[in-house]
């Protein structure tokens, strides 16, 4: 006997396929309300999670941890003497685009500063123009601590500069998470002065009308962040690498309007296919395994070309240091030839038997692919549904992040001292004199000086007490906890009611004997009964793989931590372990899926609509293996035909002259830069297309599975299922005499 909260079926009874009931036409109306009291722990969790925001974000400070870090690696805002100093200026950030950036960081000197400058002036120039205007120059000077701006000169000035003491150019810039960001065509102008030694050819005014007319310092330093990864993958020099940037960015700007109405053109186009699908299914997927047989055959004859010839030519040694002497002494040898031979003609033996065996029921996976089309496009509606979850996702997540940002933050800074020891002039009248000191930013500029300097009154060259972190209370992990188990357990409730919302409409119109006859608001009748009987049964499934994720959460924490004691036996029992939640994670969500859309159609429980599923697809569990198969080989080479496709469209039409005589537009200087972006954005857009495909083709398939059980084609039984599919199964249904 197998039990599950109220249910209990016996194994005899499980085996036993699904009886006829003469009242069963499609989704039940007659139904109640399933697993209450999973609906209200999760109502009251909610409130939980909601008290655990109000709690971080009236304890927390965010700012703690956006604070930036100068060049000697102090906390603005934090650190002593930095306390009012919040904000980070970058003395050439044109610098921050050069390709290493991302890893190594931004190579130009970076100090704390009071306030962003408001005004863009180009100090170096105008003390080499006019040397006297020094004094008028001197308060918006910016400079490392080991500098005195109030008594050096001009000259000396000029000197800091050269030395990066001193910024020689400042850029109005407005604060972005505390970092001062200015306009992005000034720093190139900037950069191409510092590295040629040209004059630029801006002057200030020109640059502050450039700034004016410029986007907002938020959008400056979007562009700034996608220059800097874009030229990460570049391998000129700097200055090169800085137009390269430049112009990519100015490309993304200009091409912006054809982007978004491309992405509109998306939109059209997932639709138009997954019409045509219902045509052209069959051919897809036939000629894909027939590529595919091509492609293990042709390297069968690559790997045994290779293995006759290095058999016959044998190679002498390689150098094996380098990656690539290692690849040379691999490849040949032909024994490693003959070892790829074995395994990829084991591969094309069994694809091959497979194909033969079961090539009747690719065949009705393929029939079923298309009614899947064709429920789709009978309601349209459901091709924009995912939208409204999807926004849903985005709110949580956004939630969920900043609730995590206030808990980390949640706690009393810690300070400590550092570089004590190398400082050898730094003296603290006693008070602090060992490295690693708990110590007060305050109490530390007060007490401790350079002793060198004149009148031994400026702080320390090397020592600080640092800002090293936030000493977190122990009830702040519990509420990490909660706000982890809360993010998981309301993202998967939000996509299981979607999934439960699309199953009871797509199983409506499986169960429509004429199908003309299908209501008009199948999907708003699908979503009402969802909201009104089944919210628990979704919340009762969503936290089951909730827990299972967190579990997976917390083992890579714990992996991540042993990882420095390099312990095998710890290692390898970590790795079994997430490969078994891994597995068991996935599982659950296979068994979820097809509870609910169970549920919707029959309106019981989780337990019993998870049994009924798990048991009707283990009688049918060879035609699940190749429709799960099949569709997802088929949804991905969708997906990937759809993205290339449209890659190579925007890329040519961007090439087409024809395009900017009527948009009157400039030419891009690289079109294969929106072409790329376009095709990613265009693989995301089909997949929230295709998994509404995808849920109507796992309704429908439990849905025929259940046809196939019930009914035997006689008049009192006839079988929903298509003419194709009983065409295809060799049935068909008996007309009344």
């Amino acid at each position: 006997m197998v039990c599950c909260g109220d249910a209990c079926v016996s194994p005899k009874e499980s085996r036993e396929p699904i009886r006829y009931d003469p009242n069963f036409n499609g989704p039940t109306h007659n139904r109640s309300c399933t697993d209450i009291i999973w609906l209200i722990v999760f109502i009251l969790f909610l409130g939980a999670w909601g008290y655990v925001g109000y709690y971080s974000m009236t304890r927390g400070s965010v700012e703690k941890l956006l604070a930036p870090i100068d060049t000697k690696g102090r906390r603005c805002g934090l650190d002593s003497g930095l306390e009012n100093k919040p904000y980070l200026i970058f003395f050439n950030i044109a610098k921050c685009l050069a390709p290493g950036t991302p890893i190594t960081g931004c190579p130009t000197t970076q100090v704390c500063v009071e306030k962003c400058p408001t005004n863009t002036i180009l100090l170096e120039k105008e003390l080499r123009l006019n040397p006297s205007t020094f004094e008028t120059l001197r308060p918006s000077m910016v400079c490392t601590d080991e500098v005195n701006i109030q008594t050096m000169t001009s000259s000396q000035a000029l000197q800091y500069m050269q030395e990066d003491k001193c910024a020689s150019f400042l850029i109005s810039s407005q604060p972005v998470l505390f970092r001062c960001i200015g306009d992005l065509s000034t720093l190139q102008c900037q950069s191409s002065k510092q590295s040629t030694g040209e004059t630029c050819v801006r002057n200030p005014a020109e640059a502050q009308k450039s700034l004016l007319n410029s986007a907002t310092a938020l959008d400056s330093y979007v562009g700034w962040i996608a220059a800097s990864w874009v030229t990460f993958f570049t391998r000129e020099n700097e200055r090169e690498a800085h137009i390269l940037s430049s112009q990519i960015v100015q490309d993304l700007v200009q091409s912006r309007w054809y982007l978004a109405g491309a992405l509109v053109a998306v939109v059209i186009v997932c639709f138009i296919y997954i019409l045509l699908l219902r045509w052209v299914v069959a051919p897809v997927v036939w000629l894909s395994i027939a590529g595919l047989l091509a492609l293990l055959g042709f390297a069968m004859y690559v790997c045994y070309k290779n293995y006759e010839y290095y058999k016959a030519n044998p190679v002498g040694l390689y150098q094996t240091t380098n990656l690539k002497g290692y690849a040379q002494s691999i490849f040949t040898k032909y024994s490693t030839w003959l070892v790829i031979l074995v395994i990829v003609a084991v591969i094309f033996l069994i694809l091959l038997l497979v194909v033969i065996f079961l090539r009747n029921r690719i065949t009705i996976a393929i029939a079923l692919i298309r009614e899947g089309s064709k429920a789709v496009t009978a309601i349209k509606s459901t091709i924009l549904f995912p939208i409204f979850p999807w926004i849903l996702q985005c709110a949580v997540i956004a939630y969920g992040v900043l609730v995590l940002m206030y808990l980390l933050s949640i706690g009393e800074s810690a300070f400590r001292v550092v570089n004590i020891r190398n400082d050898t002039s730094c003296s603290c009248s006693g008070v602090y004199t060992e490295e690693g000191q708990d110590c007060n930013p305050a109490k530390f500029v007060s007490v401790c000086h350079d002793t060198s300097s004149v009148g031994g009154l400026l702080p320390c060259s090397l020592a600080s007490c640092h800002f090293t972190g936030i000493d977190n209370p122990t009830n702040v992990i519990f509420l990490h906890l909660v706000n982890l188990l809360g993010f998981f357990w309301t993202m998967f409730f939000i996509s299981g009611i979607a999934d439960m919302m699309l199953a009871s409409t797509f199983s409506t119109w499986y169960w429509t004997f004429h199908k003309r006859d299908l209501p008009f608001f199948t999907l708003t009748s699908g979503i009402y009964r969802t909201l009104r009987y089944h919210l628990g049964t979704v919340a009762f499934g969503a936290l089951i793989i909730a827990i299972v994720r967190v579990i997976r959460v917390i083992l890579e924490y714990i992996d991540h931590k042993v990882k420095k004691f390099d312990n095998p036996i710890s290692r390898c029992i970590l790795c079994c372990c997430k490969c078994f939640f891994w597995c068991l994670e996935n599982f659950l969500k296979f068994i979820n899926k097809n509870a609910y859309i169970m549920c919707a159609v029959h309106g019981k429980n989780f337990c019993k609509s998870a049994h009924d599923a798990f048991s009707l697809l283990m009688r049918n569990i060879v035609r699940v293996v190749v429709l799960d198969k099949v569709a997802d080989f088929i949804f991905f080479l969708s997906k990937l035909l759809i993205s290339i496709g449209v890659g190579f469209a925007v890329y040519y039409l961007l090439e087409w002259n024809y395009v900017y005589e009527i948009t009157k537009g400039e030419r891009l200087h690289y079109n294969y830069v929106p072409a790329i972006i376009l095709s990613v954005a265009t693989y995301l857009i089909c997949t929230i297309f295709f998994n509404v495909y995808s849920m109507a083709v796992d309704t429908l398939f439990l849905c025929f599975l259940e046809d196939c059980e019930r009914n035997d084609g006689s008049p009192e039984k006839p079988y929903f299922m298509s003419k194709n599919l009983l065409k295809i199964l060799g049935k068909k249904n008996k007309k009344l005499r």
